[in-house]
């Protein structure tokens, strides 16, 4: 009898387009991630759509028997729900609201290629987690090279002093999707002292209710 592969995971988070890409190595990928999930019997949460990268590897999931939680604000139903949903389906106000629900969800990160959506979702992920508003493990799943640019862009930025070497290891990368989780669920993240003592609810909070300057206390 074949062993069954479990995974200190109960749920991740992926970040990916709406587009599918121009490569099909990029729409494989995305199968192939959902296909490692399902394996190691861990659900899916991600940002609801079924067209693109988000459909395929939530399509994928689903088939797989896993549970998959998309979370959509209302206003991009339209765009990003065509021809019915994928499992469970979460509208929510704003793209404020669904980050911070997402990420409450997860129990650790991946971004497939994407475009500026997916990029503003990891480097606000990678950025909580330097402030120590959580301590879950962030990965990139690097298809044929996606990601070196960013990569040296972030290892120019650590060389040039703006980015602190503990901060660089939160981020693991690993061209297939079996070698990512595998990485992490290894992966034990650095990190100086908290620098926030704010929460997933505090972040969504702040997002959605505007205070007027005048009614800030210094």
């Amino acid at each position: 009898m074949e062993e069954v592969k479990t995974s200190k995971f109960n749920r991740i988070c992926v970040y990916c387009g709406s587009a599918s890409g121009n490569k099909p190595s990029y729409q494989e990928a995305a199968i192939e991630l959902g296909k490692e999930l399902v394996e190691r019997r861990i659900d899916l949460v991600y940002g609801g759509g079924s067209v693109g990268l988000m459909g395929l590897v939530s399509q994928a999931v689903h088939d797989g028997g896993r549970h998959v939680l998309g979370i959509i604000p209302r206003t991009l139903m339209p765009i990003e729900l065509t021809g019915g949903s994928v499992g469970e389906v979460r509208a929510v106000a704003n793209m404020h609201q669904r980050k911070a629900e997402m990420a409450r969800l997860a129990d650790a990160f991946i971004a497939l290629p994407g475009g500026y959506g997916t990029l503003e979702e990891l480097l606000e992920i990678i950025t909580w987690a330097q402030l120590g508003i959580h301590r879950k493990p962030v990965g990139l799943l690097n298809v044929d090279g996606f990601y070196n640019s960013l990569l040296s862009f972030i290892d120019k930025a650590v060389d040039e002093g703006f980015i602190s070497p503990i901060a660089r290891r939160i981020i693991v990368s690993a061209p297939t999707a079996k070698e990512l989780v595998r990485e992490l669920e290894e992966h034990v993240p650095e990190y100086k002292a908290k620098l926030s003592e704010m929460s997933w609810e505090d972040v969504e909070r702040l997002n959605n209710n505007y205070v007027p300057e005048s009614e800030v206390s210094i």
